[in-house]
């Protein structure tokens, strides 16, 4: 059996966490088959919205592959990969801090390429894909949402839009990592109506310079948008990064 997995922690990334350990620790070798849907959501006692976004994450590491009609399969490793995820080990405030702060760094250079290589290489249905993206993440912070997932589809249809296959799997794979700490930092900006107008107008910027074609301010565009997040998150204040491991535990 499985260990059951503890709610007070991110959902998704504990799940994956034991998956990972048990292929790791042999109890499935390369090329077996994972346990149905079914089975781990009885033996994990989540969820299958939390098993599925658990698959989708190993497969983002390449540690699995799903077969259409057969199942999801475990690969042979290559290399160990990143481990940019925010789990129990950043349980508290300063840490919580320390690593957002740094997901901030990590990301502000690989969205300032992507967003530049968009505005060189879309095409007009990449341009609409990333206005409507943006209509989108509007839409649901206007309905009452976090925005999280909206926002990780905005930033994804721009790499998409880089017309490089190896930039866009990047920006995917950072965007399920350190999904936590992207939801940390868009909590941070619902808490003020100024900086909710502040990441709008900063996303709005990006796609007018990737619609202009103009790559530089694209590059530039993005570069703001992440240093004002980091400003932003630098302005919280104390009582913010103690509530901040509430914001990192996902509902079931």
């Amino acid at each position: 059996m499985l260990t059951r997995v503890n709610a007070s922690a991110s959902l998704a990334d504990r799940v994956a966490a034991v998956l990972t350990e048990e292929i790791r620790g042999g109890r499935w070798p390369v090329g077996s088959k994972l346990p149905t849907e079914t089975t781990l959501v009885q033996e994990l006692g989540v969820s299958r919205t939390v098993v599925r976004e658990a698959i989708s994450r190993l497969r983002t590491t390449g540690l699995v592959e799903s077969r259409q009609g057969s199942g999801v399969f475990v690969l042979k490793p290559s290399t160990a990969p990143l481990d940019l995820s925010m789990d129990e080990t950043f349980g508290h405030a300063p840490e919580i801090k320390v690593k957002v702060l740094q997901i901030v760094e990590v990301r502000r250079p690989v969205e300032a390429e992507a967003a530049g290589l968009a505005a060189e290489r879309a095409t007009d249905a990449d341009i609409d894909a990333i206005r409507d993206a943006l209509t989108a993440l509007d839409e649901a912070v206007a309905a009452g949402g976090d925005g999280v997932e909206q926002d990780l589809g905005f930033h994804r249809t721009i790499a998409d839009a880089s017309r490089n296959p190896v930039l866009a799997e990047t920006v995917r794979y950072l965007g399920e990592v350190m999904r936590t700490g992207i939801r940390v930092t868009r909590a941070n900006e619902a808490r003020r109506d100024d900086f909710i107008q502040q990441v709008r107008n900063e996303h709005a910027t990006i796609v007018s310079a990737i619609a202009s074609r103009d790559t530089k301010a694209a590059r530039e565009a993005a570069r703001t948008h992440m240093d004002g997040a980091n400003r932003r998150l630098h302005d919280a204040d104390e009582k913010f990064w103690a509530q901040a491991s509430d914001t990192t535990a996902e509902p079931r």
